[in-house]
């Protein structure tokens, strides 16, 4: 592999609280986990593998011609699941490995190749991820959607599902809020150290996996996307806003 290439692992389960069997839900004609993949594939990745436990979201993903490792079904997060792959496949501690998870169907193939380059340029870097300006003010407080606070060099701070930074009585508000878009480039080594970690503090009461390496001491670099993904999909109605984005973005 080159200095510049880097792999996409997209972790999928079936179980899933709210919306089990997500990853085969039909999305303008597709099996969500098949946009997923296409996604990914259009981006610079040398290597898209799809990680799942369940059988049946292994034979669909096989059907249309992806790669699957099937794993362990006691996995936490789509992190360990990762790891579990990186182990298996034997990658260097230094490969570069994106997560991309198997419920964005929409996330631009720009965003897959902006995370590896960012991690890339960032040698004390264990992590990238990347953010995006807030729009709607009714955002900031919405627990399903996490924030994050970067420094002044690009890394992380914190991330929270609460309103951060916080306005003090008093205070002013920072000239704008930033959502975190859940995809991250890992260097081998360090996920696979994270994987061998017990959940922090912080990482249980929030929910957020990538505070158990804040919480250990590693960098994460954040990027500001140069284009916003369409909508995640959690629930079922979320399948009719993603319709509705695909069709908007179609020529009249």
């Amino acid at each position: 592999m080159t200095d510049d290439s880097f792999r996409v692992v997209i972790p999928a389960r079936f179980a899933s609280t709210r919306f089990p069997g997500k990853a085969l839900a039909e999305l303008d004609g597709k099996p969500m986990i098949r946009h997923v993949f296409d996604q990914a594939c259009a981006s610079s990745a040398t290597q898209v593998l799809i990680a799942t436990d369940d059988e049946r979201i292994a034979n669909v993903a096989s059907a249309f011609g992806a790669d699957v490792v099937l794993t362990r079904n006691d996995h936490v997060s789509g992190m360990d699941r990762i790891a579990e792959v990186v182990q298996s496949q034997g990658w260097g501690d230094d490969s570069i490995v994106v997560n991309v998870q198997g419920d964005v169907p929409l996330i631009p193939a720009s965003s897959i190749d902006h995370v590896a380059a960012l991690l890339r340029a960032h040698e004390s870097a264990s992590l990238a991820t990347l953010c995006a300006a807030i729009s709607d003010a009714n955002d900031i407080g919405d627990p399903h959607i996490v924030k994050v606070v970067f420094d002044a060099a690009g890394r992380a701070l914190y991330f929270s599902r609460a309103a951060i930074p916080a306005v003090a009585h008093g205070g002013e508000p920072p000239a704008r809020f930033w959502w975190h878009i859940g995809i991250y480039a890992y260097r081998a080594a360090a996920l696979q150290a994270l994987a061998r970690t017990p959940a922090s503090e912080l990482e249980r009461a929030e929910k957020l996996e990538q505070l158990r390496a804040l919480d250990n001491g590693m960098e994460i670099r954040v990027g500001i996307a140069e284009e916003l993904p369409g909508p995640d999909i959690n629930t079922p109605q979320d399948l009719v806003i993603a319709e509705r984005f695909i069709a908007g973005r179609r020529p009249a």
